[in-house]
């Protein structure tokens, strides 16, 4: 088969302008940025559209493709006749260089120009990580220059974040040098997906709501142990100008013409994982049906989708399409990767565990309707998708197949069908997993033992202390996003499936008072990731017509 990259590159596509045309976006609302990619700036938002979130079981080696089967959906639901939009994350640069490749989904379910997506797009990432950055140097210049807001260097919160995967910029010294070069103190860059500022573009509703939550980041604390806020640097308005034109969602298209607004991209496993406010209202909006993501398992970014994204946007996902493949559920039930490819209905019944807990938790804990999306490979046997339909029947969940990988919306039309059936009567209204009057350290047990299944949480001293400062200084009622492995339901992810008996450890709390939530990291899930010993990077080339290979 052809390469993703090939696929894309054979693609004719639309002009962007005519893409609007679709949802009926008039050109006054359109800026056009070159022939197919777009920003839109609607005046006034009116979601009307039904929602489709898609999520999926923990993600495995053998991979789930919950990306590929978001685009495929939506294709068929045009295909079918419906005014649908798609709305997705941008990709980061880390993981496209680093393990992942490319995120634009995969075979003849792409979102495209792919090359431009992945790389730079219209540059929101820069935006976003020139706004973290410049709040960054105004905190240690307001050091160096007299420390009028008597700012204690040692308690320093604000990092600083870029848009690559590099260990080396964990923890660093700045200030070496001359007296000039500024106050000694220790620092370190998170990736710029897991920075405040993305969550705070993706939380925004708009312009002004923007500019109000940049100036309540918490940047350090005094010697007296006072909180400072980037209001008090008078930061706010210069990183609203920064961001003025990154706040507006981006438009383009799939391969075969759907509209899809990409923007924001927060990872799932250390941020909340979802795309921004503004684009998901903007496609509502625009369209009858939306088909949107959220970044890795349902435990991670669907819990934080809707008790997170959906408390403060005030939306209703319709139905939840929970993406699964065979191969994923034998390897959750015990077989090595190699092995995947062989028939094996003992250990798919066990790894149908994992996928259950997840059903479970959309449908009890949540309350919302769901489909199995079983996305289909070439080695899957009719008795092990027979094995798992009659699994789910019992839990009374649908399970339809998707090949939009190899047929594009041909291979997911029953799926549409079936979503929009349920999306057209639905009638359930979502339940949230926990109160935000409860305090912080149940708000963290009810998501462990609620949707990962725990029996309990252990509270490191460290993140003890940081609990009593936030509530001292009475933030205590935000939601709560947990940055957990992606790989486990338990914060070990080694602990494949359906772990039982396990506890949640909570190393370190911080709050994140502009994007207005707590973040609680378990175990030792690291803000900045690493690259792999052979990166992506290093088998990319270019030629000197400008073509691009190995990004997928």
């Amino acid at each position: 088969m052809k390469t993703d990259i090939q696929i894309a590159r054979e693609t004719v596509l639309e002009k962007i302008t005519d893409v609007a045309k679709r949802i009926n976006i008039d050109e006054e609302y359109l800026e056009p940025y070159g022939k197919y990619k777009a920003k839109i700036g609607l005046d006034k938002l009116d979601p009307n559209g039904k929602l489709i979130l898609v999520t999926a079981i923990n993600p495995t080696p053998a991979g789930e493709g919950k990306t590929t089967v978001s685009i495929g959906l939506a294709d068929a639901i045009q295909k079918i006749g419906k005014k649908v939009c798609l709305a997705l994350r941008e990709p980061s640069l880390g993981p496209v260089f680093g393990i992942k490749g490319g995120a634009a989904g995969g075979g003849y379910s792409q979102v495209v120009p792919m090359e431009d997506i992945n790389l730079h797009f219209n540059g929101d990432m820069h935006a976003i990580t020139s706004a973290n950055n410049l709040l960054s140097s105004l905190i240690d210049n307001h050091i160096h220059q007299g420390n009028e807001l008597n700012i204690n260097p040692k308690k320093v919160v604000w990092r600083r974040c870029l848009d690559l995967n590099d260990r080396a910029l964990r923890k660093i010294v700045i200030g070496l040098g001359k007296p000039a070069d500024g106050v000694i103190r220790e620092d370190g860059f998170d990736i710029t997906a897991a920075s405040e500022i993305m969550a705070i573009l993706c939380l925004s509703k708009d312009l002004k709501d923007l500019k109000r939550r940049l100036s309540n980041i918490l940047i350090a604390y005094t010697y007296e142990g006072k909180p400072v806020f980037a209001k008090d640097l008078k930061a706010q308005d210069a990183m609203t100008i920064l961001l003025k034109e990154a706040i507006k969602p981006n438009l383009v298209q799939t391969l075969e013409h759907t509209p899809a607004i990409l923007h924001g991209g927060p990872f799932a496993n250390i941020a909340h994982g979802c795309n921004s406010i503004i684009a998901t209202k903007t496609a509502l909006t625009l369209a009858d049906y939306v088909v949107t993501e959220a970044g890795f398992g349902a435990d991670l970014g669907a819990e934080k989708f809707l008790d997170v994204k959906c408390r403060v946007a005030e939306l209703q996902p319709s139905v939840v399409v929970l993406v699964a493949t065979i191969r994923a559920l034998k390897y959750n039930g015990g077989v090595n990767k190699e092995n995947l490819g062989e028939e094996n209905l003992t250990a798919l019944k066990d790894g149908m565990q994992n996928l259950i807990k997840h059903i479970e938790n959309l449908k009890d804990n949540f309350n919302l309707n769901v489909v199995v999306a079983l996305n289909r490979f070439s080695v899957d046997t009719e008795k092990e998708i027979d094995l798992v339909t009659k699994e789910c029947q019992k839990l009374n969940v649908e399970v339809k197949l998707s090949e939009a990988f190899l047929k594009g919306s041909k291979g997911a039309m029953e799926l549409a069908e079936t979503v929009i059936n349920i999306a057209d009567s639905n009638n359930k209204k979502l339940r949230f997993t926990y109160d935000l009057k409860e305090s912080i350290e149940d708000k963290i047990n009810d998501i462990a033992t609620k949707i990962y299944g725990a029996k309990g949480i252990i509270i490191s001293d460290t993140a003890k202390k940081q609990i009593e400062e936030i509530n001292k200084n009475g933030f205590y009622d935000l939601p709560v996003i947990i940055a957990k492995t992606q790989y486990s339901l338990a914060d070990n992810a080694a602990l494949r499936n359906r772990p039982v008996g396990f506890e949640i450890t909570i190393r370190e709390v911080y709050l994140r008072n502009g994007s207005e939530f707590i973040v609680a990291v378990a175990g030792d899930i690291m803000l900045m990731p690493g690259l792999p010993k052979k990166p992506v990077a290093t088998n990319m080339t270019i030629d000197e017509n400008g073509n691009i290979d190995g990004l997928f």
